[in-house]
């Protein structure tokens, strides 16, 4: 598809022209050897990772959401031709551009891809382009601009303040609605916070609070308003939005500060008994038998001890190990291998990422059958068999996970064979998945140990 529309903001008032010209210069002109600045950020809630290219060639590719890439400089003048592809089961799909862009010299531009994928979204998937002169910032100087790129979040006042401040006798430093953007200022550096307020609201009551922030001087930032697909996604309590904090070619995710970690703990050690689970010496689960995966449970983020003990033989700790949980994000702590694993290697920890894809279903295997050996995994139509395929994944070994990668909705075979031959290990096991899915299929041994080998399937959101 082309671009429906691209909205162009120049931040010292220089126009930028998407218009088409020729790069021969005129006679007796020197041609163009100025540069300019470019990198994308990706603020589209339910687009899978992209590639980028520009004039043909590859600019980036894998950037997924909240992401941020870039360069120090391009060719400056134009046309230059720019086109994202969307990474959906297959291969990938043109989903912005192509359209030709000028890049004027000493200018930096920052396209965001924001909007939904999904078909017949009121919020398509479009971009946002914003320029701005080079000029350096003062050392004592922050220089920022903000971006609403939250589809799912109406119009808001955004306040940057001190961190005491109170919001009722202050104007905000602007209002705007999805798609829109306030800024570039200056401020002096130092600690701030920023809170967002929905248009109208009497009372000032955010729905979003980053706390305290400190900023550094001599920077220049893009914050990027996204919707919220961390912990409490959803929920009416908390935010519905986070903030993407982009300087040059990377970035940081700011939470709201009522924003918890998750957690869950599986018992995978086919040879140990029933266990108790301890947070910080509390028992939290009970005598829990192998194999289950408990539910998510959410905690404030910080530095947690862990003990695993036989529930028949308290005291007696096959796992004691500290895990630090952040803000937003979700871990599953596995129980995986042989009693003496545990004891050695302790928990082996994953963080989850339950975010949809509007184009496929996310799925992601994990390989935690201590008695198998490395293995190789086919995924194939139902029926269809092994002889011939090529395997998705290869020399697959215990503790090892492929990541989420997209298939079609659909059902398909998971055969698991020993690396380099066709000895089936597991399957052909069926699995379903639609669009919008999120699964997490974890390769097991039998109780006790040792074949015969199974898949668990668990269905994420």
């Amino acid at each position: 598809m082309n671009f429906k529309f691209l909205k162009l903001v120049a931040a010292s008032g220089v126009a930028f022209g998407l218009v088409a010209c020729s790069d021969d210069p005129p006679d007796g002109v020197t041609p163009i050897t100025e540069t300019a600045g470019l990198r994308f950020i990706h603020a589209s809630v339910d687009a899978p990772p992209v590639n980028i290219e520009l004039d043909g060639a590859t600019f980036t590719s894998n950037l997924d959401f909240k992401g941020v890439r870039g360069t120090g400089s391009i060719r400056a003048g134009g046309p230059q031709t720019v086109e994202v592809l969307a990474q959906v089961p297959g291969g990938t799909a043109s989903v912005l551009g192509p359209v030709d862009l000028t890049f004027e010299a000493d200018f930096d531009y920052t396209v965001i891809a924001l909007g939904e994928a999904a078909a017949g979204s009121p919020n398509p998937l479009d971009a946002l382009i914003l320029s701005s002169s080079q000029t350096a910032v003062a050392p004592g100087s922050v220089r920022a601009e903000v971006v609403h790129a939250a589809s799912n979040a109406p119009e808001v006042d955004v306040y940057v303040t001190a961190p005491t401040d109170d919001l009722l006798p202050l104007d905000p430093l602007g209002t705007f609605e999805f798609g829109g953007s306030l800024g570039p200022v200056e401020v002096p550096s130092g600690d701030y916070r920023i809170r967002v307020v929905v248009t109208g609201d009497a009372m000032k009551e955010p729905v979003f609070d980053s706390g305290t922030v400190p900023l550094s001087g001599g920077v220049d930032l893009k914050i990027v308003a996204v919707e919220n697909t961390n912990v409490g996604a959803g929920d009416p309590d908390q935010s519905p939005i986070s903030l993407v904090v982009a300087q040059q070619n990377s970035a940081v995710e700011i939470v709201d500060t009522r924003t918890q970690a998750a957690y869950r703990a599986a018992h995978f050690s086919p040879n140990t008994d029933p266990v108790n689970i301890l947070i910080n010496d509390a028992v939290a689960l009970a005598n829990v038998p192998y194999p289950v995966v408990s539910d998510f449970g959410e905690a404030p983020a910080d530095t947690y001890n862990v003990k695993i003990e036989l529930a028949a033989n308290p005291g007696a700790y096959a796992v004691d190990q500290d895990l630090t949980l952040e803000a937003g994000k979700r871990y599953s702590a596995y129980a995986a291998g042989y009693t003496n694993d545990l004891i050695a290697d302790g928990l082996y920890v994953l963080e989850d990422d339950f975010r949809s894809f509007a184009t496929g279903a996310k799925v992601r295997v994990v390989h935690l059958a201590a008695g198998a050996p490395a293995v190789d995994i086919y995924v194939t139509e139902v029926g269809a068999g092994i002889v011939g395929a090529t395997p998705a994944v290869t020399d697959f070994e215990f503790k090892d996970e492929t990541g989420y990668v997209q298939l079609a909705e659909g059902q398909y075979d998971v055969t698991v064979t020993l690396a380099g031959t066709d000895t089936i290990a597991i399957g052909p096991a069926a699995i379903d998945v639609v669009t919008g899915g999120v699964y997490t299929a974890l390769a097991r041994d039998a109780a006790g140990g040792g074949a015969p080998f199974s898949i668990e399937v668990l269905a994420e959101n």
